[in-house]
């Protein structure tokens, strides 16, 4: 099972509302939500990660716990980001586990914070299926400029390190299958999102 927590970074300030599609409830200033899964638990903290501005827990704990576990982890997870790199941390009874995960996530959330607004436009793109020359003519751009964004951006990096994100945070929460590999890649024709809603 996995939860996710989030509250702005700068308390008292008007409300953020969470990525599109997310089903959250109200906790305190911030918003707790439920995930099925690993995949669906990583495209949310990277759209968070991708808006800025957020702490983020992650609960991540074995099945048959109950939905009261999962959302204790995730603020435990949560009051642990105050003091981690980027704001962000994952926390379970599963401590190595959750720090595999924790440590693919942050360095995932760091790369996208660090893109800038040309590289999320070709980013943007080519992850919604078009090609590189599509997403030039589209950008008014050259083919190679296209190309330059997306290394500026790192998007093959992103590339491979969302699945590892998703393998580790379905081995902290305790499923075998989805930290084997039974996930979204480029390979197997589904090109994960670029930090956008889930």
């Amino acid at each position: 099972m996995l939860a996710l927590a989030a509250v702005p970074r700068a308390p008292g300030g008007p409300p953020r509302p969470p990525p599109a599609g997310l089903a959250t409830a109200p906790a305190g200033e911030g918003w707790t939500a439920l995930l099925g899964d690993a995949a669906r638990a990583v495209d949310a903290v990277l759209a968070l990660a991708r808006q800025g501005g957020w702490r983020i827990g992650v609960g991540a704990v074995p099945d048959p716990a109950g939905d009261a576990d999962v959302l204790l982890a995730a603020r435990r997870a949560l009051a642990a980001g105050a003091r981690r790199p980027a704001r962000l941390a994952v926390r379970g009874p599963d401590p190595a586990a959750a720090a595999d995960a924790q440590a693919v996530l942050t360095a995932l959330a760091v790369l996208l914070a660090r893109r800038t607004a040309p590289a999320w436009a070709a980013v943007d793109l080519v992850a919604a299926g078009r090609t590189r020359a599509a997403a030039a003519a589209e950008l008014g751009v050259s083919r190679q400029a296209v190309a330059q964004r997306l290394a500026a951006g790192l998007w093959d990096l992103e590339q491979e390190l969302r699945p590892t994100a998703v393998r580790l945070l379905a081995r902290a929460a305790g499923d075998r299958a989805g930290a084997r590999g039974d996930h979204r890649t480029p390979e197997n024709g589904t090109t994960p999102s670029s930090g956008g809603p889930p």
